[in-house]
């Protein structure tokens, strides 16, 4: 049986679900190929060859770029089977068999594709344990308890080729590893929760670790962990940045975890500091508290601006991102996110794509349990892979779209030189005249770390 998995686009990173997957078929003895579309083109010959072509779908925007390439790939092989796999597979499960996937696969994905490839050939596929993934719907799926492997990188672009993490004028290149997956919490917008419904699985310290040497051995001085929260787990997560800073000095890393999280463990924070934390990313979302609790995010606005003064007592970077465009965002409440945000001295530190990002409502989202979602969003566009919803205010509407050409107009612009300009089309939309900023504060530009790859979706 020969394998090719096939990864689209993976924020700017090598990707972890073509690595993790591949050192698992490797040790059972299954050929395997590993392309990453977002730096390589697809190979026709290694496509027609493989008998199993699956496909990582972590993410809304590689799902879409995936559907023209799951057409080609039977347009060259038609008799390969082709698996989907990845937190947007079972979210859109109807639309990829329409496509001719015959197998979906959401978390914990690795054992199951080792399954298919061995039954894969002269055998029932239905009888193999991954048809234990088959035919269910989003939150519904058995989630195993897997023993996690070392990611095989070896087949994949260097990391050289990859994200870089800026500081002022250095850049250091950038490894990625996972220490843990899924999620406790249900913030009820997330992709997670459809899929591991509260639940979370952690990897065992000495794999997370081995990944990273051999990534460090191929020159990464910077590592992403990719947890959706890494203190779902607080005391694994620590014990790995403290070996991280003993086995690898020099090395930094950036990490995500939640405002609520940040509170309940802030006696952690100079432990972060201390052991080479760059920067920690937290989904803030709103500053609006109602919004908040529609959103189930386990935070107020009060905790996120305690959470700003704590890091800056303990000499941490924070880098808030933010779903700024909801059925509840108001011009008032936008401008007061921006007024906000220059009050606190956090402009250098949020991704200006973060000021126009809008909700999105995929299949299986707990957002059509609120009856006012429910109201506005329409049925799911397969072109989109959401549910579109019409604001009630044309006015917030028309200034997403403004606020996204902006942000898309020169993607090496500062940060402070974009927010200018989302400062000014804001209050021009509030037909207010822009009030004067305060001056940068307590951390200037070069001091504030961030990856060159700032999108979230």
């Amino acid at each position: 049986m020969s394998v090719l998995l096939i990864s689209t686009y993976d924020l700017g990173r090598q990707p972890f679900g073509l690595a993790s997957p591949a050192a698992w078929l490797r040790e059972a003895g299954i050929g395997v190929t590993c392309v990453d579309l977002a730096k390589e083109r697809l190979p026709e010959e290694a496509v027609k060859a493989a008998e199993l072509v699956g496909f990582y779908l972590p993410m809304h925007t590689a799902t879409r770029l995936a559907l023209p390439v799951i057409d080609r790939v039977r347009e060259w092989n038609p008799s390969a089977r082709l698996v989907a796999y990845g937190l947007y597979a079972p979210l859109n499960d109807a639309l990829l068999r329409a496509g001719g996937v015959g197998t979906i696969l959401g978390g914990e994905f690795e054992q199951a594709l080792v399954d298919l490839a061995r039954f894969g050939s002269g055998s029932d596929p239905e009888m193999s344990p991954a048809a234990a993934f088959r035919g269910q719907t989003p939150g519904s799926q058995e989630l195993p308890r897997l023993e996690f492997r070392v990611p095989a990188r070896d087949t994949l672009p260097p990391l050289t080729r990859y994200a870089t993490l800026h500081t002022g004028d250095n850049r250091r290149i950038v490894g990625y590893t996972e220490a843990s997956r899924g999620c406790k919490h249900r913030c009820r917008h997330c992709p997670i929760v459809p899929v591991y419904d509260g639940r979370f699985r952690i990897v065992a310290v000495n794999t997370v670790l081995a990944d990273i040497r051999a990534q460090v051995e191929s020159g990464a001085r910077h590592i992403t962990f990719g947890d959706p929260d890494f203190f779902n787990g607080p005391r694994t997560a620590l014990e790995i940045v403290q070996r991280l800073a003993r086995e690898c000095p020099g090395v930094t890393y950036d990490v995500t975890i939640k405002v609520e999280h940040l509170l309940k463990h802030a006696a952690a924070l100079p432990v972060l500091r201390d052991t080479g934390c760059a920067f920690v990313t937290s989904a803030v979302e709103s500053l609006d508290d109602e919004v908040l609790a529609k959103l189930e995010k386990g935070h107020t606005r009060a905790d996120f601006e305690e959470v700003v003064t704590r890091f800056r007592e303990a000499g941490l970077t924070l880098a808030p991102t933010f779903v700024a465009f909801t059925p509840w965002t108001t011009i008032g409440t936008y401008l007061d996110l921006l007024h906000t945000i220059d009050r606190l001295d956090l402009v250098e530190h949020v991704a200006p794509i973060q000021f126009a990002i809008r909700l999105l409502i995929p299949q299986g989202s707990r957002m059509l349990e609120l009856p006012d979602i429910r109201a506005l969003a329409g049925p799911f566009d397969a072109t989109w892979l959401t549910h579109p919803w019409t604001h009630p205010d044309p006015r917030v509407d028309a200034l997403q779209e403004t606020i996204s050409h902006v942000v898309g107009m020169r993607l090496d612009a500062s940060r402070s030189a974009v927010f200018c300009r989302i400062w000014n089309a804001a209050h021009r939309a509030a037909s207010a005249a822009p009030p004067p900023r305060r001056d940068m504060g307590a951390m200037p530009r070069a001091t504030v770390p961030y990856l060159d790859e700032p999108w979230y979706c």
